[in-house]
């Protein structure tokens, strides 16, 4: 004998799966987001000074030039 409240007991199991699914994909939607405009912003922001000046006292160096 098929029980049917089994039946829908699955399908609401199914319901279910699938709502959490779609769930976990909007958050990950949602993160990749903030991520990409958080790399956008550090793209975006200026290169510090000293980082500058020890690029090219490196430049200098590998070109012969010396510090």
């Amino acid at each position: 004998m098929i029980d049917s409240s089994d039946s829908s007991r699955r399908k609401d199991a199914d319901k279910k799966g699938e709502a959490g699914l779609e769930e976990a994909r909007l958050r990950q939607q949602a993160i990749g987001v903030k991520l990409r405009h958080m790399f956008d912003e550090v793209v975006n922001e200026p290169v510090p000074d000293e980082f500058l000046e020890i690029l090219k006292r490196a430049d200098a160096k590998a070109s012969g030039g010396g510090a």
